[in-house]
C-alpha cells in the first residue's frame, strides 16, 4: 500500500459535503440508516475518484451478489440452493442500493444466514457423536469455488459429514503417528485405534465449538455489512478496502510500527487467552499486577461494560485491548491460583522496534553488510518518528564504520508502504534523478525525483526479492535495476502491485491525534505507478537479474492470479543517467546460473515446488490408508524443502558492534529474539547466493561517499 498524508482538496471538500448529512441526521452506531449513508457515500467516492472504476450497473450488481454470498458462505455448506434462488430478486438491485435505494439485500442475507447457522450448529454435534468409518472409499473437495449449493438439507448434512470426517481424519492420522513414535518407550500406554478416533473427534468438536462461538460473538450483522462493503471495493481492484474503525487503527499500527496499548503479548491456550510475555518498561510491566500465564477473561473500556473474550481469537482480543493513548482499559484476569483480579491500566505508546530495519555482517571472503527491511514504514505523526529511509541511512553508516565491501538489501516478503520513503531510500544509492512515475485517472503522469545529488553508498549492491515483495519494494527494486545500480536477485518475479492507494476517513474524528473517525476509512486506488523506463510493475512485477528457484514459485499468490487485478501497460520513459557500473551484468548472471545449476539443493527446491503446487489443488481421499499415503508424501516433501533452504555449512554472520548494547539490555526476551534472528540468517541459502553475487561484483573501492 502506498499512501500520502495529504488528500487532494477536492476529496476533502467532497467528504465535508457528504458527511454534513451524516452529522445533521444524528444517530449513533451502525443502524440501517447509517449503513445506507456509508454505502451511498462510498459509491460516490468510488465513481468519482477510483483510478478506473467499473460501471456500477446491473452487471456489477450480479457480480457483487455472487461474490458476497461466496464470502459469507465460502464452503457453500450453510445456504441451500433455495435460499440463493430466493435472494436472486436482489441481484439486479444492488447497484440501485449503492445509488441511494433502500438497503434490502444484506438484511435479507442476514435473516437467512442466522437461521441456517442455527441449523448447522445443532447438526455438527450429532455428526460428531458417532465414530467415522475411514475404510469407506469416498472423497471430499475442499475448494468452495468448485462446489454447488446443496439442493436439500440432506445434501447439506452430507457435506458437513464429509467436512467433519476430513477434519477428524487429519487429527486421527496425527495421533496415530504420535502413538507409533511412543511405542518403543517403556511404560507407555498404547491407545487403541478406537480411542484415538474418539480423541480426534473430540478435538474437532472443541474446535467447532470455538469457531461457532466466535461466529456468534464476532460475525454479526455489522461484520456482514462490512464484508459487503469490502466485496464492492475489492471488485473494483484487489487493493481497495473498507476499514471499520478498529480495523483502521490496526492498519495504521502496522504501517507506523507503533501502537497504544499495555505492552503484553497474548497467546491462545486450551481455549483461553493467556498473557505470553510482558514488555519491559511497558504499562503492564510497570503495574506489577500482571504475570505471564494470567488468563484474560474480560476487557473493559474505561467505565463501559466489559467484553467477554470467550470464543474470540487472539487477534480479536488484541484489537479490543489496544486503543488511544492515555485511555483506560480494564482487564479481568484469572490468576494461576484461580482468583479473579481486575486491573486498570492507562494505555501508552508501545514501539514495535523489531518491525524496523536491522543489520548484520557476513564475514566471508569479503565483509558484506546485510540489511533487512520488513516494510516501508513511516510515522509522520511525530517529528522524530521512525522513517525507514532515515533508518536505512543509519544502518549504512554503521556498516561503513565496520568497513564492509558490499551490501545485501533484503526485501523478501516486504509488502510495501509509503511512497516518499521509497524515493528517499533510492536516493541513498544514486545521485539525483527520477525514481518513479505516477499517473492519475486523468492520465496525467508525474515524475517523483530524488533531488539530493549526494550518494551515501556507492559500493556493490544486491537487492533480494520474492513473490511477496510488493508495491514500494517493487519500486525500489525497479529503480535500482533501471539505473543499473545493483543486481536484483530472487524468484521469477515479484508480486506485481503497481497501484497507489490513499486512506480516506469517514465521519467525525475520534481523537485529535490519529485522524481516525467513527466510521473508519476507505483505502482507494487513485493512481498507478510506472518505472522510469516506462513499464508498469502492475501484474508483471519486477523480473530479477538473477533468478533463483523458490518453494512458492508455482503457487497462485501474485497479483496476476487475481481476477480483479488491473492490467499492465506502459507510458513514455523518463530521461535518466545510468550508474557507471564496474561489473558486467551478463557475467554476473552466468556465474550465478552455473552455481545454481550445480547446486543439488536448488534443483530439488524447484522440483518439489512444482510437485507441491499440483497437490494444492485436488480432491482428498477420506480413506485412511490412501490419505496417510498422500499426506506422507506431502509431509516428506515439505520437510525436505525446509532442510533444502538451509545451508550445510553456516555463514559467518555476526551482529554489528554498534548494536551490542541495544540487544544486551534488561529485556532478556528481546535479546534472545535478536540472537535467533542472527542464527536464522546463518543458514539461509538465498542470502548465501546474494553474498556470492556481491563477491562477483566486488572491486575494491570507496563504498561510502560524504555528503
Amino acid at each position: 500500500m502506498l499512501k500520502r498524508k495529504v488528500l487532494p482538496v477536492v476529496l476533502v471538500v467532497l467528504f465535508a459535503a457528504i458527511f454534513w448529512a451524516f452529522q445533521s441526521q444524528g444517530g449513533s452506531g451502525t443502524s440501517l440508516t447509517t449503513q445506507q449513508k456509508i454505502l451511498t457515500t462510498l459509491g460516490t467516492i468510488i465513481e468519482q475518484n477510483h483510478y478506473k472504476p467499473k460501471p456500477i450497473n446491473d452487471n456489477f450488481s450480479e457480480q457483487i451478489f455472487t461474490k458476497f454470498l461466496a464470502a459469507v458462505d465460502p464452503d457453500k455448506n450453510v445456504f441451500l440452493l433455495s435460499d440463493v434462488n430466493s435472494l436472486k430478486k436482489y441481484q439486479n438491485s444492488i447497484d440501485d442500493e449503492i445509488h441511494g435505494a433502500p438497503i434490502q439485500f444484506v438484511p435479507a442475507v442476514d435473516t437467512i444466514y442466522t437461521r441456517r447457522m442455527q441449523e448447522v450448529m445443532s447438526m455438527y454435534k450429532k455428526l460428531l457423536a458417532k465414530p467415522f468409518d475411514f475404510s469407506v472409499e469416498e472423497e471430499i473437495t475442499v475448494d468452495g469455488t468448485k462446489l454447488n449449493y446443496p439442493a436439500t438439507e440432506e445434501q447439506r448434512n452430507d457435506m458437513w459429514r464429509k467436512k467433519l470426517k476430513f477434519l477428524t481424519l487429519e487429527r486421527y492420522t496425527d495421533l496415530i503417528d504420535q502413538r507409533d513414535k511412543l511405542k518403543a518407550r517403556k511404560d507407555t500406554i498404547v491407545k487403541t485405534d478406537a480411542a484415538l478416533e474418539q480423541e480426534a473427534r473430540e478435538k474437532v468438536g472443541k474446535m467447532m465449538d470455538k469457531n461457532f462461538e466466535r461466529l456468534k460473538l464476532k460475525f454479526n450483522d455489522d461484520d456482514r455489512f462490512n464484508l459487503f462493503i469490502n466485496t464492492i471495493t475489492s471488485y473494483m481492484d484487489p487493493h481497495s478496502d473498507y476499514f471499520p474503525p478498529v480495523e483502521k487503527r490496526s492498519f495504521d499500527e502496522q504501517m507506523s510500527g507503533k501502537f497504544y496499548g499495555i505492552g503484553a503479548s497474548l497467546k491462545e491456550e486450551d481455549g483461553n487467552i493467556k498473557v505470553a510475555s510482558l514488555l519491559t518498561g511497558s504499562p503492564a510491566w510497570k503495574s506489577g499486577q500482571i504475570q505471564v500465564g494470567d488468563i484474560v477473561t474480560k476487557v473493559g473500556q474505561g467505565k463501559e461494560e466489559p467484553v467477554e473474550l470467550t470464543g474470540l481469537a487472539v487477534e480479536d482480543a488484541v484489537k479490543i485491548i489496544r486503543g488511544n493513548k492515555g485511555t483506560e482499559v480494564r482487564l479481568s484476569l484469572r490468576k494461576q491460583d484461580g482468583t479473579i483480579k481486575v486491573v486498570s491500566i492507562i494505555r501508552d505508546e508501545i514501539v514495535q522496534d523489531e518491525v524496523y530495519v536491522r543489520s548484520a555482517i557476513i564475514n566471508g571472503k569479503e565483509k558484506i553488510g546485510y540489511i533487512y527491511l520488513p516494510d516501508f514504514y513511516a510515522d509522520y505523526e511525530k517529528p522524530d518518528g521512525h522513517r525507514c529511509a532515515q533508518d536505512v541511512a543509519k544502518e549504512l553508516q554503521k556498516l561503513e564504520a565496520e568497513g564492509v565491501d558490499g551490501v545485501v538489501m533484503d526485501l523478501r516478503n516486504n509488502g510495501g508502504g509509503y511512497l516518499p520513503e521509497v524515493v528517499e531510500m533510492v536516493g541513498l544509492f544514486i545521485p539525483d534523478g527520477p525514481i518513479v512515475q505516477v499517473k492519475d485517472r486523468e492520465g496525467r503522469p508525474t515524475v517523483l525525483r530524488d533531488n539530493d545529488k549526494s550518494v551515501l553508498y556507492t559500493g556493490p549492491l544486491t537487492v533480494m526479492v520474492n513473490e511477496f515483495s510488493a508495491s514500494a519494494s517493487e519500486i525500489f527494486a525497479a529503480a535500482i535495476q533501471d539505473y543499473g545500480r545493483g543486481v536484483i536477485i530472487g524468484s521469477s518475479s515479484s508480486y506485481g502491485k503497481g497501484t497507489v492507494q490513499r486512506s480516506i476517513p469517514f465521519g467525525r474524528p475520534l481523537d485529535l491525534f490519529t485522524g481516525r473517525t467513527e466510521y473508519g476509512a476507505i483505502k482507494l486506488t487513485l493512481q498507478k505507478f510506472y518505472r522510469i523506463n516506462g513499464g508498469s510493475t502492475q501484474l508483471k512485477g519486477v523480473t530479477p537479474d538473477v533468478v533463483l528457484p523458490d518453494e512458492y514459485e508455482y503457487l497462485k499468490f501474485r497479483e496476476k492470479d487475481n481476477d480483479n487485478a488491473m492490467p499492465w501497460d506502459e507510458i513514455a520513459k523518463t530521461d535518466y543517467t545510468k550508474w557507471p557500473a564496474s561489473y558486467n551484468i551478463s557475467l554476473i548472471k552466468a556465474k550465478s546460473e552455473q552455481r545454481v545449476k550445480n547446486n543439488a539443493k536448488f534443483n530439488l527446491i524447484n522440483n518439489n515446488a512444482l510437485w507441491l503446487s499440483k497437490q494444492n489443488d485436488k480432491t482428498y481421499s477420506l480413506n485412511l490408508d490412501k490419505y496417510k499415503e498422500e499426506q506422507k508424501a506431502i509431509r516428506t516433501t515439505v520437510k525436505q524443502n525446509d532442510s533444502l533452504a538451509k545451508l550445510t555449512v553456516e555463514l559467518p554472520v555476526v551482529g554489528l558492534k554498534a548494536d551490542a548494547a541495544k540487544y544486551n539490555n534488561v529485556d532478556k526476551d528481546k535479546g534472545e529474539r535478536y540472537k535467533n534472528w542472527l542464527k536464522n540468517l546463518k543458514s539461509d541459502i538465498y542470502i548465501n547466493e546474494a553474498a556470492n553475487v556481491i563477491e562477483d561484483m566486488s572491486a575494491k573501492q570507496t563504498n561510502v561517499a560524504k555528503h
